[in-house]
């Protein structure tokens, strides 16, 4: 494959993950808030806890940091295990008329979320080697998006503050955020998990 073809790739990776990583998801929230939907705001407030993981890998590919490309590849991973996961939860979507909008574009979304995550991981997949060299022009395409990002973030940060948020300060939150997220997974792998199982209950 030619770097252009890899380039677009990359892009499309990026703009399904744009759409149903996170403005879906943003809409279906507000949505169901205004609905009451209990059940569903529940999904996608556990599915956002899951998600950050996607905005810490952002923060760390935009320092070129080598663990950006792990952690790319593991998020998807957990994002659509997240949807699915939870027994209650799932009994409670079920148990919705399937014909009202709201429980419908929640199904759909967590299959088109499947589906962009699976494609995520693949292209993710190819970009392992960048750990160790992170100057190949097929790596640089993995952090053309991030810096797009780091730059509308700077200009934000300098005209609120008057600050300099640049892509050291990115890593260096990356590696903070990425250490907090770690300490929440553990604590619910080995405490809340075998307590709860797979019952969402108050977490």
């Amino acid at each position: 494959m030619n770097e252009l073809s890899y380039r677009a790739l990359v892009w499309l990776t990026y703009r399904l993950a744009a759409t149903f990583a996170l403005g879906l998801p943003l809409v279906l929230l507000v949505w169901s808030a205004v609905r009451r939907e209990t059940s569903m705001v529940r999904l996608i407030s556990l599915y956002w806890k899951v998600a950050s993981l996607m905005a810490i890998s952002m923060l760390l590919l935009t320092s070129q940091q080598p663990l950006g490309y792990v952690t790319a590849l593991i998020a998807p991973l957990l994002m659509v295990v997240s949807v699915w996961f939870w027994v209650d939860l799932n009994e409670e979507l079920e148990d919705l008329p399937a014909w009202r909008p709201l429980p419908l574009t929640v199904r759909v979304w967590r299959w088109a979320l499947s589906g962009s995550g699976l494609l995520s991981v693949v292209m993710t997949g190819t970009a392992l080697s960048c750990t160790q060299v992170v100057d190949g022009a097929f790596c640089a395409a993995w952090v053309e998006a991030p810096r797009g990002l780091h730059r509308l973030v700077e200009t934000v940060f300098g005209f609120l503050f008057g600050g300099q948020w640049t892509e050291s300060v990115a890593g260096f939150i990356g590696y903070l955020a990425l250490v907090a997220y770690l300490a929440g997974f553990l604590q619910w792998l080995l405490v809340r998990l075998p307590r709860q199982r797979r019952v969402a209950g108050g977490f």
